[in-house]
């Protein structure tokens, strides 16, 4: 893996759950365990259509298709209707397929893999993760392996006291090191404050607490919208996901991606880069340099040091971007 010095940070994408687990968190894996009986008939024949198991895509089609629809057939209402709602309940089906698919528990994970994994995550100051699952918490939370890494999410107990779930409030989140940019299996929106599920408050493991919740129609913090802008705009809603996705502009040093696709939908992320003020970023490519996935990363990632270099802070220069490639698998995340 790459060397820098200073402050270093990572960013973690879906490249980092399914380096784990393939078999569970690649979106093929998750279409296959997706249960599409509350859809109407024509959603799962979408994602055919569109030569596709990428559910963000599928969302992103109906909601465009909607649009079109009622710009060419405003008769159409309803059935746009209908491609709405199924835009909605994809993103449900996708919370059920992620979290009915999960690992039940932490010791599923083989020792050796959290071992390698934590020492992984030791270089890094602040980590900001696009991934919903639990493995980046359990991870933090391996008290008996060094290096031991200080879990700070930004949640702590109520102001009522010790409860069943731990709470997040800005004014308590100054030493938070852990984001969860697009939300998490264990995150819930609980109108007045937004709670976090653990296992040592309760002695339930987070996966029974998770399906219990849904079965009782609770969802997660959840951010699957199929574009960029409208994923952008469900962060805003949230203070949490909100301010997480802010403080990234700020932080100084070198960022270290792993796991980043790059793609259009997670431009409002890649975008923070783009205005912010590290110095240095690495970006994991995964297997040929040459292949078509791989250039357009590395296309997309070279123009982040571009549109710094245009750049400028009334009348001083923004902060310069060198940007490196590595080997992802040099990383050897989970061993």
């Amino acid at each position: 893996m790459a060397k820098s010095s200073g402050h270093i940070h990572a960013l973690l994408g879906n490249g980092f759950s399914r380096a784990c687990r393939n078999d569970i968190f690649s979106y093929a894996a998750l279409f296959d365990r997706a249960d599409f009986a509350g859809l109407s008939p024509h959603c799962r024949a979408t994602f055919d259509a569109l030569g596709t198991t990428d559910f963000e895509v599928v969302i992103k089609s109906l909601n465009s298709a909607a649009s079109i629809l009622e710009t060419y057939s405003p008769a159409s209402t309803a059935l746009a209707a209908i491609l709405r709602d199924d835009a909605v309940k994809l993103r449900e089906v996708l919370v059920s397929a992620i979290a009915g698919s999960h690992p039940e528990w932490p010791g599923e994970i083989a020792q050796t893999a959290y071992q390698a994994c934590t020492g992984f995550l030791a270089n890094f100051e602040r980590v900001y993760t696009l991934n919903y699952d639990l493995l980046l918490y359990w991870a933090f939370m391996q008290e008996e392996i060094a290096p031991h890494l200080e879990c700070d999410d930004g949640f702590r107990h109520p102001d009522s006291g010790p409860e069943e779930y731990v709470t997040w409030e800005v004014e308590n989140s100054y030493e938070q090191r852990i984001y969860y940019l697009h939300g998490a299996l264990h995150l819930f929106d609980a109108g007045s404050e937004l709670q976090k599920y653990t296992w040592k408050n309760t002695g339930i493991r987070l996966k029974q607490q998770i399906r219990a919740a849904l079965a009782s129609s609770k969802y997660p913090l959840f951010v699957s919208e199929g574009t960029s802008q409208e994923k952008l705009e469900r962060i805003k809603h949230s203070g949490y996901l909100h301010r997480g996705l802010a403080s990234m502009p700020k932080v100084t040093g070198s960022m270290f991606v792993y796991g980043l696709s790059f793609a259009p939908n997670d431009e409002h992320v890649i975008r923070m880069l783009e205005i912010g003020k590290i110095g240095k970023l690495f970006v994991g490519v995964y297997g040929d340099p040459s292949a078509q996935h791989n250039k357009e990363v590395i296309t997309r990632a070279s123009k982040i040091s571009q549109a710094r270099k245009s750049r400028t802070l009334g009348r001083k220069r923004a902060q310069e971007l060198e940007v490196h490639f590595y080997d992802a698998q040099s990383a050897k995340v989970w061993g």
